[in-house]
């Protein structure tokens, strides 16, 4: 359990929350682990098997409070509002504001600058681990590569430029990822560009499939706050494209999806034999890779990380969730602008 920005999160399987006079009380094998006075919540989002009280269900209904339902792996099952809701208001700055050029312009220029820097990171972690000269040196340069386009940014002045300057980074990033690899493992996860639909190797196969995971857990924090997911400010609004979830998912692809492909390939967790060539050269996670990713990620999922915004540790489960509320935060204009995930 875990509460921040005045949202009470409950993961436990088969907790119990519930009134208690005017608190809420989560109960485990009918023991009391946490008691929260009522006035200090603005929400209750429960994961999977969690019991709720149909008083305090009532009473938050009765106050304004949001219940959010989420599956166990985080997708987006439903939401409990009473009838005075905040949300309409919140939409409708989210459509006002995706027509304002500036804001739109500011809040993808975040977003593009939380993924250069955390992809950053993830490069700088491997020149640091690498036991090869050259190849260290490589990724030195590939990381003051990075650091050049997050200048850069400053200075575009439209979203064309923006997604620009983030195309020629992702380029050297994704060659920079090759060298990050084992040299053992590097014949069978040969990163040749970035291929999507359908991916090319086994590293594109990887990597979409997480990306594809990483995507609906952004889709469903959205969805949480009341925000629309469809309507964007880096990606282009299209019928059927979640464009927001994909603005808020490029800031974690780096650390969550890109990370996790690198130590699932490095551990030897996934070999070829857990990918398929299909007719045409498209390559494919099989059942039993697909099986052996959810694990992984599942369980990256649960470990702890301690946001910079926070003093609290919390799951990276709850990362997209506490970035979807500062993003409905900065559209409300209780922030100077949305300010995205970095990793430390």
């Amino acid at each position: 359990m875990y509460t921040v920005l005045n949202t009470l999160y409950v993961m436990t399987p088969n907790a119990y929350a519930h009134l208690d006079n005017n608190t809420v009380r989560i109960d485990v094998e009918r023991q009391k682990r946490l008691q929260v006075p009522l006035h200090h919540l603005g929400g209750l989002v429960c994961f999977g098997n969690v019991m709720i009280s149909p008083a305090l269900m009532h009473r938050l209904a009765d106050e304004g409070k949001s219940l959010v339902l989420l599956e166990e792996n985080g997708r987006f099952k439903a939401r409990l509002e009473g009838p005075v809701s905040g949300n309409i208001l919140l939409r409708q700055a989210q459509h006002r504001l995706a027509g304002e050029g500036g804001y739109a312009l500011e809040t993808a220029r975040a977003m593009i600058a939380g993924k250069l820097k955390n992809s950053r990171a993830v490069v700088m972690r491997g020149a640091r681990e690498s036991l090869d000269t050259e190849e260290s040196a490589a990724l030195t340069r590939c990381v003051d590569n990075l650091a050049a386009s997050l200048r850069a940014l400053k200075d575009a002045g439209d979203l064309d430029a923006l997604r620009g300057i983030e195309g020629e980074a992702a380029r050297g990033y994704f060659d920079a990822l090759n060298m990050i690899v084992k040299p053992q493992a590097r014949e069978a996860f040969r990163l040749d560009g970035r291929t999507r639909r359908p991916p090319l190797d086994r590293f594109n196969a990887l990597i979409s499939f997480l990306y594809s995971m990483l995507m609906n857990d952004c889709r469903s924090a959205l969805e949480s706050v009341g925000l629309d997911p469809q309507l964007g400010f880096l990606h282009a609004v299209r019928p059927g494209r979640a464009a927001l979830a994909l603005d808020l998912q490029e800031e974690f692809r780096a650390i969550l999806a890109d990370r996790l492909a690198l130590t699932l390939i490095n551990r030897g967790q996934i070999t070829e034999a857990d990918f398929d060539v299909r007719e045409g050269g498209a390559v494919m996670l099989n059942d039993k890779g697909r099986r052996k990713v959810i694990t992984a990620w599942q369980e990256r999922k649960q470990e702890e990380i301690t946001h910079p915004l926070f003093d609290s540790k919390m799951p990276i489960a709850v990362l997209p969730l506490i970035q979807a509320r500062l993003l409905a935060r900065a559209m409300r204009g209780e922030m100077d602008g949305y300010l995205p995930y970095l990793a430390r």
